[in-house]
């Protein structure tokens, strides 16, 4: 482990997955560990146009005593490389072995005994088919969605016929860039520069997003499409989202209680199909990350999923070690 950019307490760990048609590959591990630790962990995957940059969210888990992980993929954020296309892929699969490798550090090589992982967007869906693939593995213990992209938000006749056909393009063309893309709304709802209250890289994160290529909707169609015929994730599955979504193209204040990127309907609609023990919580005035979300329906969501953590994996209290004396003293010793 090596230092993060966001300084510590993370340190991050470089992942070699050897090279692919446009050179060297690599995917980046960031680690934060509780001071108190349980043997417990989560493995935290971003989505599309995203990096990991939400330390509250590990902020929660550590207090709790879970070693809190999360996966920079291919292409993303940390792991982007100058000779590469950004957030490009050909087939979800292609991040199997990362998430393969991390599990493998976190639960041999850091000797964690329970995993939990943890998927935004696209990240749940790719989260969604790897626990699948490696339903036999034993690799994780549970999961949590955070608004994952099971569909493409877009009425019947554009995400079926018309997707079909940019998918055959895809493959013949991958690289070819699409005449559309995410638009500002969502980006301008959380910077703190614009309507929001985050600050993150917009080099890595811009507001408008990276170009949305042929290829890659291909092989988000093929994922969500082996997602909406059934798939067997053996271990209990919650699945978070907003109770609404906004679909509007130019900024209103209706994006700040929205998610202003999917249809949070497809979530619920194809919930069922992950496997035989699924949750489903909504929170109302979500947004898309719905701990990006404003600061009480953080908290609710923060509590949902200590709740299920607690009930469905044996995670015992889910409440902040509360500070010993020692600890107090040796703080204020620290500040003077």
């Amino acid at each position: 482990m090596e230092p993060d950019v966001l300084g510590p307490p993370y340190e991050r760990q470089t992942i070699d997955l050897g090279t692919d048609d446009e050179g060297p590959v690599v995917a980046t591990l960031v680690r934060r560990r509780a001071e108190r630790p349980t043997g417990r962990a989560v493995l935290y995957v971003h989505g599309f146009v995203d990096y990991f940059f939400q330390t509250h969210v590990a902020d929660f888990f550590a207090e709790r005593g879970w070693d809190f992980y999360a996966l920079d993929l291919r292409k993303y954020g940390r792991s982007l490389q100058p000779h590469q296309t950004p957030n490009f892929c050909r087939d979800l699969s292609d991040y199997f072995a990362e998430l393969d490798a991390a599990a493998k550090i976190i639960r041999e090589d850091e000797g964690h005994d329970n995993l939990l992982a943890m998927g935004h967007s696209t990240g749940g869906l790719i989260i969604s088919l790897w626990a699948h693939a490696r339903r036999e593995a034993g690799l994780v213990d549970g999961i949590v969605l955070n608004s994952p992209f099971f569909d493409i938000n877009a009425p019947w006749l554009v995400r079926r016929p018309l997707a079909a056909a940019v998918s055959r393009l895809g493959r013949r063309a991958p690289q070819r860039i699409l005449p559309f893309g995410l638009g500002t709304v969502y980006g301008e709802s959380l910077h703190a520069d614009h309507r929001g209250e985050w600050r993150y890289d917009l080099a890595w994160k811009p507001l408008a997003g990276f170009p949305v290529r042929a290829g890659w909707i291909n092989a988000i169609r093929a994922g969500q499409r082996q997602l909406r015929a059934g798939l067997d994730i053996p271990v209990p599955v919650l699945l978070a989202c907003s109770t609404r979504s906004y679909r509007g193209t130019k900024w209103h204040e209706s994006a700040t209680l929205a998610d202003a990127v999917l249809d949070v309907e497809h979530m619920v609609r194809w919930a069922p199909r992950l496997g035989r023990h699924v949750t489903l919580a909504r929170f109302d005035g979500g947004l898309h990350d719905l701990t990006l979300s404003g600061p009480a329906v953080r908290e609710k969501v923060f509590t949902e999923v200590g709740r299920w953590a607690e009930g469905f994996l044996g995670a015992g209290p889910t409440a902040p070690a509360p500070r010993r004396p020692a600890d107090e003293t040796a703080g204020a010793a620290a500040e003077g």
